[in-house]
Formats: structure tokens, C-alpha cells, sequence
């Protein structure tokens, strides 16, 4: 019977193990006080119960002081949601020599658009260096006209990358530079070449496992694995037929395939039903954030392109540790900054972009990305360094577009050319580009000048010069409610003139409080 219990659920008992260690918890970010209020203590990534708390009977008979029923059920809440979360390792552990396989399609539909073999097989290589203990020893980039049927190659080709690979006992696995294969396809290559294989979906999501730090991020991730579980459901399930007689579950009436599908629709329902409370926790932050009306700069960009070093040289928090890695950045945080106007602005740091990001990962981050479609200016930094910099650009602009975002927000993106120190004498060529080295700390004035232009007139703040009373409320108002740039104190009219950026909403406050 245990036995039998066992054999029920196989993979969906996912265990939260990345590497062999246990995923790191997020660091709480120190920056401006007021501003960080806006955006909660507890940081993005942490859940609440839905339930309030009461009086009641502790499980000892003692009287349970208030709160304490809804901290316990918080926490049965926590433990169910920690469930979710664990998985399997998605790779095999330890040392790996990779060898990597590039399908490069010539014609038809299945051509990659904006893209190059040379460029995609070096992002491919990136990936698997991402990876402890990784590393590839061979790469082949090979033609073919047949992307689409089940050994994805034509005949000679696929026989002499068979022998190629048979032939070269180092490697220990192959990554087939593809977005998903199909379950008959991976056995096939797999049963042909001895060895497994993987595919860009397989490793991205791997990379994002480790990464993730938020339990927000890691319950995206679990909601997007739920296709693979699904596609590899079958595969796993026949091989539990060969030592089970009947296929059915006693007295369930379900076959073990109904019972799999059936704990995968549960856990997928638990998972967005998390994720629906976070998105309102973040929609409840998001709306503070509109009260205090806190300018909100959006940081996008190709994945390594320096967003978190920037982030970093703009605000000046020590704790920001930005990591020279693919999709080092999973979890939607803020800083705050203040531009040379003295007003306090919220830079949020995004995930990066990848050409051909698996669909799956982009349904299940889509929710995070909501955040840029809610600022008032959207950053985009680029790697000028980069030997594909325009074709990264393409494909963060293609990104960005299908969020749908607002047309206004996206005309007025500012475009940031980062790591110019890379390229001796470099200069930008499009017009309204500022170019920069966050890691140098050059340009960053000319940028936070840019900035505060772009801010005032994304959100149609004001500078004006207003005369107040000193012996009333009205400057101190003015000093929490707008930014107060320069105060001209008149000592014989009992009066000052105040230099100061303010809202449309924060001026006709003022009027109505301080009529005359």
C-alpha cells in the first residue's frame, strides 16, 4: 500500500533544492525611509493570510491573546504554500561537459527572426557558464530544413552528429539550443546519442530556480513548470505501468494518469490562487506609492546589461550586490534616489530580457512585469559593449510591446547606452541618448539632469515660486508635501518665498488648505 501511495504521485512532491542548497532569502534593501514606506517593510516577495485574527483557546487551554488565531493560521497557510515550492532539481548535479547544438535554420517558418547563429550559440554558452560546474567542450552549429519533425535534423546530418557525439566519451550531456522539445523527441535524441538531452526552456528555467530569492519569483517559477511536468507526465507514467498490473487506483476509480493529471490541475489552482494574493498585496503597495505620489522609473534591458549597477550608482545603496550573470535580477525591487531637483524618485529593478524567452516563463513573470506598465518613465539600458547590442534592443522593444503598455509611456522611454568604458572613443549615434558607465560612475549627472526633465514632464509636476507665511503650516506642508528646493526668508514681512516642484493634485491641496 505505501508502495502504491508512492507510486501516485511521483514528481509533484517538488522539494526546494537548487545546486544542492537551499535558496537563499532576499536582503532587506536599505534606502530612503519615507519612500520605502510606500513600498511596505515586508518587501514584495512576502505572503499574508487572508484571515483576521481573534480571541480563542491556545491548543495548552490558556487564552489566546489577540492576533494569535491569525498567526497560526498564517502559518498554516505559509507551510501549505512551502509545499508548492519544493522541486526536484531540473539537471542533473555535479560537473557536466556540455556539448552545444545549434539547429540553424536556413528558410521557412521556423527561421528565427532578428538573430544569427553566431550570436544565439554565444547567448547559449552564456547560459550553460551560468550553471556551477558547467561548462561546454564542444559546439556544433548544424544546418537543417526540418526543425519541426521529431529528430529535428535531416538524415545525414543527425547520423553525423551521432557519431560526433557517440565518439567523445567527455560529454556528459547535450543542450539542443531550442526553446522546448516535445517528450518523443527528447527520448529519441537521448536513446540516439547517450546521453541527455536538454533544451533552452529546461536550462532557462534552471537559471531562474537558482536566482529567484522572493517567494513571489519562486511561485512564478512553479506555475511555469507546470507544463513540463504535464508534457513529461506520460513518459513518466508508462513507466510505471510495466510493474503494475491494473492502472488503476483501489477503489478510486481514477487510472494513475487521471490521478496525476488531476494533483497537477490542484496544484496549478493553489499556485495562481497565491499569486492572485501577492498581485493584490502589490496592487495595495502600488496605489500608496500613487498617494505619496512618488515618481516611479521603470529599469529595463537585455539580461547583463547593467540595470542593478546602475540602480546602484544612481542611489548610492550599499546593499544592491549586482552579480555579472545571466538573470541575476528575478524579483521586482525599489530604490529610491533623489535627482539633482532634490525630488525623491523610486527606481524599480526588472528582470532582464532574453531573445526567444521560453513563452511559458513570460505567461508565469508577466504579473511582475505589471509594475512597468505603472510607472511614469521607463528607463531602457543597453550594453553598447555588446557585438549584438541592436539586436538586443530589438528584442527588448519587441518585449516591452507585447506588454501592451501605454503609448505615451513608451515614446517617452529614455534610451541609456551603459558600459561606454568598454569601448574607447565611443559615441552615440541616435539623438536624446545619454551615455554612461554605471561601474566607472561616468556621465551619471548628465543622466540623473535627464531624468529629472523626463520626470517632470511625465508626470506634469510644476516648479514654481510660491510667497508663504512663516508663523502658519504652510511651509512645513510644502516640505512634506512637495520638494522644497530653495527658501528666501524676508524677516521684516514675516514671510518667505519657497522655490518648489509640486503635483497638479499636491498644489490644488495647497489652495484649498491655504486659501488667499
Amino acid at each position: 500500500m505505501w508502495a502504491l501511495r508512492a507510486a501516485v504521485r511521483p514528481g509533484l512532491r517538488l522539494s526546494r533544492v537548487c545546486r544542492g542548497r537551499p535558496a537563499p532569502r532576499a536582503a532587506a534593501p536599505s534606502c530612503h525611509t519615507r519612500a520605502l514606506a510606500a513600498v511596505g517593510h515586508r518587501g514584495p516577495g512576502n505572503l499574508e493570510g487572508p484571515w483576521g485574527g481573534g480571541r480563542g483557546l491556545r491548543a495548552d487551554g490558556g487564552r489566546s491573546r489577540p492576533g494569535d488565531d491569525k498567526e497560526e493560521l498564517e502559518d498554516a497557510d505559509e507551510n501549505a504554500e512551502e509545499e508548492l515550492l519544493r522541486g526536484e532539481p531540473l539537471l542533473p548535479a555535479g560537473t557536466q561537459r556540455v556539448c552545444l547544438v545549434h539547429p540553424d535554420v536556413k528558410w521557412g517558418p521556423g527561421k528565427p527572426q532578428m538573430t544569427r547563429a553566431e550570436w544565439q550559440v554565444a547567448e547559449a554558452t552564456a547560459l550553460v557558464h551560468t550553471l556551477d560546474g558547467w561548462s561546454v567542450v564542444q559546439t556544433m552549429i548544424v544546418s537543417t530544413k526540418t526543425p519541426d519533425r521529431k529528430l529535428i535534423f535531416g538524415k545525414g546530418n543527425f547520423e553525423h552528429l551521432t557519431e560526433k557525439i557517440r565518439g567523445s566519451p567527455d560529454i556528459t550531456c547535450v543542450f539542443l539550443n531550442v526553446e522546448r522539445m516535445a517528450v518523443p523527441t527528447k527520448k529519441e535524441l537521448e536513446a540516439a546519442w547517450g546521453v541527455e538531452v536538454f533544451d533552452r526552456f529546461t536550462i532557462v528555467l534552471h537559471i531562474f530556480r537558482c536566482n529567484a530569492r522572493t517567494k513571489e519569483a519562486r511561485l512564478q517559477l512553479a506555475l511555469a513548470e507546470i507544463p513540463l511536468h504535464r508534457s513529461n507526465l506520460r513518459r513518466d507514467v508508462a513507466h510505471l505501468y510495466r510493474g503494475v498490473g491494473c492502472r488503476y487506483v483501489m477503489g478510486s476509480g481514477e487510472s494513475f494518469m487521471q490521478v496525476q493529471q488531476r494533483l497537477l490541475r490542484e496544484k496549478e489552482a493553489k499556485i495562481r490562487k497565491a499569486l492572485d494574493r501577492l498581485r493584490k498585496k502589490r496592487q495595495l503597495l502600488r496605489r500608496q506609492r500613487t498617494r505619496r505620489e512618488f515618481p516611479v522609473i521603470s529599469v529595463v534591458g537585455y539580461t547583463n546589461c547593467g540595470k542593478t549597477t546602475l540602480i546602484k550608482a544612481l542611489t548610492g545603496d550599499a546593499a544592491i550586490q549586482p552579480r555579472d550573470q545571466l538573470f541575476a535580477t528575478l524579483d521586482v525591487t525599489a530604490h529610491a534616489g533623489t535627482l539633482p531637483s532634490r525630488m525623491t524618485v523610486l527606481y524599480v529593478d526588472t528582470i532582464g530580457f532574453l531573445s526567444q524567452l521560453p513563452h511559458g516563463l513570460i505567461e508565469s513573470f508577466s504579473a511582475t512585469l505589471e509594475d512597468v506598465a505603472h510607472s511614469d518613465l521607463i528607463l531602457h539600458v543597453r550594453d553598447v559593449s555588446h557585438p549584438e547590442a541592436e539586436l538586443q534592443k530589438c528584442s527588448v522593444l519587441s518585449t516591452l510591446r507585447g506588454l501592451q503598455l501605454p503609448a505615451p509611456l513608451l515614446d517617452s522611454m529614455l534610451e541609456v547606452h551603459n558600459k561606454v568604458d568598454l569601448v574607447p572613443g565611443y559615441s552615440p549615434t541616435e539623438p536624446n541618448v545619454v551615455p554612461v558607465s554605471a561601474l566607472r560612475g561616468h556621465g551619471l549627472q548628465e543622466l540623473k539632469a535627464q531624468l529629472d526633465a523626463a520626470v517632470l514632464k511625465a508626470t506634469g509636476r510644476q516648479i514654481l515660486t510660491l510667497r508663504v507665511r512663516l508663523a502658519g503650516a504652510q511651509l512645513s506642508w510644502l516640505y512634506k508635501e512637495a520638494t522644497v528646493q530653495e527658501v528666501d526668508v524676508i524677516p521684516e514681512d514675516g514671510a518667505a518665498y519657497v522655490r518648489l516642484i509640486i503635483s497638479n493634485s499636491a498644489y490644488g491641496k495647497f489652495q484649498k488648505l491655504f486659501p488667499g
